[in-house]
């Protein structure tokens, strides 16, 4: 089946959606490394562990949560080892890294999801009305049936 290449209009409404998504997303990280000093990154890493895993995961489960290539998580948890907001220790009983949350860490999280709800608030929430809910709700589960 040949597929018909999109119009011009169609494109700027791509661009417009990318465009929004990155400037309103760019604002909620910014907000919240200006005031907790946490990248997208750093929370991502510790939301997932918190939420996942209670503290605690294996380091293949946190990179397959986050859509990180091994490589690209192992080296952010080095910055954050070094900044004392995770802890990498061997699996006892097999192969494998487990990824734990220090107290600093949970620290970190518990300060930074306040902020992440204010800003997701701020920047997008009030932009809505209902309608514009119900067809983001209405679009988020049509791309979700479809992949």
């Amino acid at each position: 089946m040949k597929r018909k290449m999109i119009s011009e209009e169609e494109m700027q409404i791509w661009h417009m959606w990318k465009s929004s998504y990155t400037n309103i997303f760019g604002r909620v990280v910014k907000d919240m490394f200006e005031q907790t000093g946490l990248s997208e990154g750093d929370f991502g890493i510790l939301d997932r562990l918190d939420l996942y895993g209670k503290g605690k995961l294996r380091q293949q489960e946190l990179a397959d949560s986050m859509d990180w290539t091994k490589s690209r998580l192992s080296h952010h948890l080095t910055r954050m080892e070094k900044r004392g907001l995770v802890l990498r220790e061997p699996l006892e009983t097999e192969r494998g890294v487990q990824v734990i949350t220090t107290s600093a860490g949970k620290s970190a999280l518990n300060n930074a999801r306040p902020v992440v709800s204010v800003a997701i608030r701020e920047h997008f929430l009030e932009l809505l009305t209902e309608q514009d809910i119900d067809s983001i709700t209405n679009l988020a589960e049509r791309a979700k049936a479809k992949s």
